[in-house]
């Protein structure tokens, strides 16, 4: 979510969760693989983070997108900077505030990005507002702009009565990404209105060679068709919220951050979850898995990786001209735009390191609609508590095992 307080400032930055707990998670993807948990040295995203940030490398230098109303590019020689930051140029304002959370490189050196935009005064005497999704395209390897419109918007009347605080409807929190046939743009959104059932993460799809006229060219998934408009049309969310938006105590999954893994062969989501006390608290950070963006309802179950934490997880890899989009076998995990955690991604009997005996703990789990399911248990498991960005060394590795 990205919005802003009364007098200045981030909605982020009076709701930072200091203290998060991990915890190993059961993750029974593709006949099971891990994923492996570990501590590292602190490094922090440049500028503000508000917002999944992208990256992209251009003439063999680190680009990274960072947003809190306006956006900001920041380059460097890799994730760890140096960096210079400026901000982006834009043809327009008339989408601002603006969040740019996705950016795709052209074959031809045009780049592409999506921003989330959240509409002012649509309840008069209130801060809620509704975003939408929109488009952009560069041809001077993302320094600016040309706005290309409004791609992604609910169709729902604002509802002024809701009680989270922050949005009256509409759509927004958003990845995108391309599928690996190169024929379709995916967008994974969060739908912020409508009955509870309608509310959570949904998914959207454009043809590439639309790109360059993309406002009514998206199609939302809708009772297992790409039949809905993308302007206005209905969706099927792929995680349903369990108690609405509109409500004090949601309870909802949100922002999803997602990456092609080239080592698991698989996507990844990351994605945040609010529940169930006023403010949009954190609950904790979840990973879900398929292998065919075209199969909505092919996501695993999400699993819980971090209990409680900060907004925004995302990951970049650790590998030569990863991505937060393309990662391999490591990566590092940002959570509102600080790392001291890594994500280790591993095959069915591939081995991190040596597992140590330590005792089982029960664990939760998720249901495909995000209501809370059955503790498991996990093997070698560990909980320990650490306030982010204060790790200073390596701290002990923890696996989540497949069931």
């Amino acid at each position: 979510m990205a919005s802003s307080v009364p007098g200045g400032g981030s909605l982020h930055s009076m709701h930072r969760i200091l203290f998060a707990t991990l915890l190993s998670v059961a993750t029974p993807v593709l006949s099971g693989q891990k994923v492996v948990v570990r501590g590292t040295d602190q490094n922090v995203l440049p500028a503000i983070v508000d917002s999944n940030s992208p990256v992209l490398w251009r003439d063999g230098r680190f680009h990274i997108y960072t947003s809190a109303g306006t956006p900001m590019v920041s380059i460097g020689d890799s994730q760890y900077g140096p960096f210079e930051t400026r901000q982006v140029g834009l043809d327009t304002e008339d989408h601002f505030p603006m969040w740019i959370e996705s950016v795709w490189p052209d074959e031809d050196g045009k780049v592409f990005a999506w921003y989330h935009h959240e509409r002012i005064g649509v309840c008069p005497g209130s801060e809620l507002t509704a975003p939408r999704i929109g488009a952009l395209v560069s041809t001077d390897g993302g320094k600016s702009f040309r706005d290309l419109g409004i791609v992604l918007d609910s169709g729902e009347i604002v509802n002024c009565s809701a009680q989270n605080g922050y949005f009256a409807g509409g759509h927004g929190d958003f990845s995108v990404i391309p599928d690996r046939e190169g024929q379709f743009l995916y967008f994974f959104f969060g739908v912020y209105d409508g009955d509870a059932p309608s509310q959570g993460v949904a998914v959207a799809r454009m043809a590439i060679e639309d790109r360059f006229l993309p406002v009514g060219a998206v199609r939302k998934f809708f009772r297992g068709a790409w039949q809905e408009s993308g302007l206005g049309g209905r969706a099927t969310p792929i995680f349903s919220a369990q108690v609405g938006w509109e409500q004090r105590d949601t309870d909802s999954f949100w922002g999803p951050s997602l990456h092609w893994n080239t080592h698991l062969k698989s996507y990844v989501m990351l994605l945040n979850r609010s529940c169930c006390r006023p403010g949009w608290p954190q609950e904790g950070i979840y990973i879900s898995f398929n292998a065919n963006l075209a199969d909505p309802v092919g996501w695993k179950d999400p699993e819980r990786l971090l209990e409680s934490g900060s907004w925004y997880p995302q990951v970049i890899g650790a590998g030569p001209l990863e991505t937060e989009a393309t990662v391999g076998r490591e990566a590092r995990l940002y959570l509102w735009g600080s790392s001291d955690l890594e994500l280790v991604f591993l095959k069915d009997g591939e081995a991190e390191s040596a597992e140590p005996e330590i005792p089982a703990v029960s664990i939760f789990t998720s249901s495909r609609n995000g209501s809370a399911g059955t503790p498991v248990s996990s093997r070698f498991s560990r909980r320990f508590t650490v306030r982010p960005g204060s790790v200073s060394k390596p701290l002990p590795s923890f696996e989540a095992l497949g069931k």
